[in-house]
């Protein structure tokens, strides 16, 4: 099944970087434009210039975000900014952090893994991509020859390397320890045991690795992989193109969260919502959440109801013109009866198929073109500022809910089904700059 091996991972250097919290950054996919050039302003070695630069005017073939990130890879490694471990490890990592009141520990442990084709079922994804952003991260694939920040995987049946990882972080000054801009914390181990590289490697022997997020980048690891091939005669199956740099989390780590991706459309087609609270009582069981208190009082209301309701499928809704905010529990059969096995019971049972299918489409009359734009869709993952959003009218209506479970993600992912887009919000996001892995 996974081979999952060690490397020699390049990082920054301590003694050149005086808070390792200035050059870190999350994922290039959730970072916004004021967000991206703020990190660019925080420190002139900062991640962000080699996973999402900023593009200028005068950009072409000889000077572009691209070629600007390999030029500043190199010079940061001629500097002494970046440096090479000198012996191959794992990277055991922490983030503690804080949801709903609860202080929570997630474990990864940062390895290289062979490359599967998704057919083999090893490496199971669970969402769709996008072409344009494969070939965008591809050509940058290309110039630097690395991966600069890991793709999140997923396993099953952790508890034994769990205690193991976790005896090392009881027992170890971490190399690196920062607080990021969310206030997580978070911690990296260079693991050069012997034996703890041996029995890591052992225990993903037999087991597949689910995507959590980084879908994007494994599928261009594949495409640079058979690039790779294609360009250089000399090949071998243990050339690095044939791994990829994951962060690796247990299923059943305490510390696993999914939040919600609730979904706001910001135009709503003319009598739409009216054919929606019409036909609605047909398929829904409407649990009304009264407005007359204030919004605190409904939220608080919305809050414990939404997960007490979660095995019927419930939905809540919000809108201002006219005024409803209600609970929406499927009754039972209705799938089924109107879709039959189309799409299968794996998608079938997510909270976001019923959305997209039986309210967005059957109900309120949305085709597929216009659920495929991304310019009409709004995400927020916190109830208040699904709320928020409509009462400011930055969108019409609030469709809020529950967050997918893991087992749902494992069954859609071993089925070889894909999530409808934005379908989990693994939380908090893996972040980018602790450890690179050279390709070449």
């Amino acid at each position: 099944m996974a081979e999952v091996v060690p490397f020699q991972g390049i990082r920054y250097n301590p003694r050149r970087i005086g808070d390792m919290a200035d050059v870190v950054a999350p994922p290039y996919d959730v970072i916004s434009p004021e967000a991206q050039e703020g990190f660019y302003r925080r420190h002139p070695n900062n991640v962000i210039r080699l996973v999402l630069g900023l593009a200028r005017p005068q950009d072409d073939d000889r000077d572009n975000v691209r070629l600007r990130a390999a030029r500043d890879f190199r010079q940061w490694q001629s500097e002494g900014v970046l440096i090479e471990d000198s012996e191959k490890g794992f990277y055991l990592t922490t983030v503690d952090y804080e949801v709903e009141g609860r202080t929570l520990r997630r474990f990864g442990l940062i390895g290289r893994v062979r490359l599967e084709p998704f057919d083999k079922g090893i490496i199971l994804p669970h969402e769709r991509t996008f072409s344009k952003v494969k070939s965008e991260r591809l050509l940058l694939r290309k110039a630097c020859h690395a991966n600069f920040s890991p793709v999140f995987g997923l396993f099953t049946q952790g508890k034994s390397l769990l205690d193991r990882l976790g005896a090392i972080a009881d027992g170890q000054r971490p190399d690196v320890d920062l607080v990021d801009d969310s206030g997580h914390r978070h911690r990296l181990w260079h693991v050069g045991d012997p034996a703890v590289i041996s029995a890591a490697s052992r225990f993903f022997a037999d087991k597949r690795i689910y995507i959590a997020d980084g879908h994007h980048r494994y599928e261009t690891a594949l495409n640079y992989r058979q690039w790779v091939r294609e360009t250089q005669p000399d090949f071998t199956d243990d050339h690095p193109s044939n791994f990829v740099m994951m962060s690796l989390s247990s299923m059943e780590d305490p510390g696993m969260t999914i939040l919600p991706a609730h979904r706001l459309i910001r135009e709503v087609p003319e009598g739409a919502v009216a054919d929606l609270l019409a036909k609605a009582p047909q398929y829904f069981d409407l649990l009304p959440v009264d407005l007359a208190g204030g919004i605190d009082a409904a939220l608080a209301r919305f809050n414990t109801l939404l997960p007490e309701m979660a095995h019927r499928h419930a939905i809540g809704f919000y809108t201002k013109r006219p005024a409803v905010f209600q609970v929406m529990a499927l009754k039972e059969g209705v799938m089924e009866q109107l879709f039959g096995d189309d799409p299968p019971s794996a998608l079938r049972d997510l909270d976001v198929t019923v959305l997209t299918h039986l309210i967005l489409m059957h109900l309120m009359g949305f085709d597929q073109a216009y659920m495929d734009d991304a310019t009409r869709i709004i995400y927020r993952t916190s109830n208040r500022d699904a709320l928020q959003a409509v009462d400011r009218g930055e969108a019409a209506v609030a469709f809020i809910l529950n967050p997918t479970r893991i087992e749902q993600v494992r069954r859609v992912a071993e089925s070889g089904l894909i999530m409808p887009r934005k379908s989990t919000y693994f939380y908090p996001k893996v972040i980018s700059g602790l450890v690179f892995n050279r390709l070449r």
